[in-house]
């Protein structure tokens, strides 16, 4: 029974791919750059969501960790680095600098929690805004490069989508293992209960700042990709609304569902963009999409998906109903 199941599940697997890769042919400039732009946002939900859903650590910080690979690849590139530089060094920041946020996870949790990252969030903003010997301040940095890979040049939409997607197919497999090791199962020990992991050996004090370390992380490879994509970077495109903008990701996809981020990235990027016929309600109409689906289903989509198809699993078990004459 179980060869089957995985067979479907590859033989989607394979469909998804083939649909991402062959999607932009078809499309215009703009259209390529709002795929790659999921992308990159798919890769910071990511990192959330193994935070949130998985090790169950509320953070509105994720947007400052892109912002510190944004500017890290603005930097560096514009002063003749290869964007291979940035991909390495964003990560580690992100990754020492998200270690230490955790330590307030350590002693606050929940709403607490929320506000500690939402401060370490405006601290961000602040030195993006002020530190103009640095990132210029307001005036952003321009004229950021797209990558040249052993003679492949991204700078048309569609070649740097392409290569966004290998990013995103990296992590995704990164991700997918370390789901599925040890320390996902610690992380999801965590969220559960912390006090039965600590009971059972899960080093409680560990996996939480791994957690943040390694969500942090991703949204540092995120802002790698984001920088290169716009070509121009300013503070406000990190502010408090994209943090709230990720967390909706999360959300809406479904919280600790692995496929959650890559559904909630496409609802929060595309949506909009497909109601602008609507001119000046499309805003309106999407918030209160998103308003019903969290009313229907507080678990996301993928957890709309999974009660209906638990349901249609039970009926199937149950079989027929029996016909009036047939139980006499």
């Amino acid at each position: 029974m179980k060869l089957p199941g995985r067979a479907a599940l590859g033989i989607a697997a394979a469909a998804v791919v083939a649909l991402l890769v062959a999607a932009p042919f078809g499309l215009k400039p703009y259209g390529i750059y709002l795929l790659s732009l999921w992308t990159a946002m798919t890769i910071a939900a990511i990192g959330l969501n193994l935070t949130l859903g998985y090790a169950g650590q509320i953070s509105l910080a994720q947007a400052a960790f892109v912002g510190i690979g944004a500017y890290t690849a603005a930097l560096l590139t514009t002063q003749g680095w290869p964007l291979g530089t940035a991909f390495l060094v964003a990560p580690a920041m992100c990754f020492a600098v998200g270690w230490l946020l955790g330590y307030p996870a350590l002693r606050v949790q929940h709403h607490y929690l929320a506000f500690v990252t939402l401060a370490f969030t405006t601290l961000v903003f602040l030195i993006f805004r002020n530190e103009e010997w640095l990132t210029k301040g307001v005036y952003g940095i321009s004229g950021i490069p797209r990558p040249t890979l052993l003679g492949w040049s991204t700078k048309a939409p569609l070649d740097f989508y392409l290569f966004s997607l290998g990013v995103l197919a990296l992590v995704t497999a990164g991700t997918w293992w370390l789901v599925r090791s040890p320390w996902g199962r610690a992380f999801m020990a965590l969220r559960e209960n912390p006090v039965r992991a600590d009971s059972l050996g899960v080093d409680t004090r560990r996996y939480t700042l791994m957690a943040f370390a390694i969500g942090s992380a991703l949204g540092g490879v995120a802002g790698v990709l984001y920088a290169p994509l716009v070509q121009f970077i300013e503070p406000t495109a990190f502010a408090l609304a994209l943090s709230l903008n990720l967390l909706l990701m999360v959300i809406v996809g479904g919280s600790g569902y692995f496929f959650g981020p890559f559904l909630g990235a496409a609802v929060s990027v595309l949506l909009p963009e497909w109601l602008r016929f609507t001119e000046g309600l499309y805003l309106i109409l999407y918030a209160a999409a998103v308003m019903v689906l969290m009313t229907i289903c507080p678990t996301g989509l993928l957890g709309l998906a999974e009660r209906y198809l638990e349901r249609a699993k039970t009926r199937a078990a149950a079989g027929p109903a029996p016909r009036d004459g047939a139980t006499r």
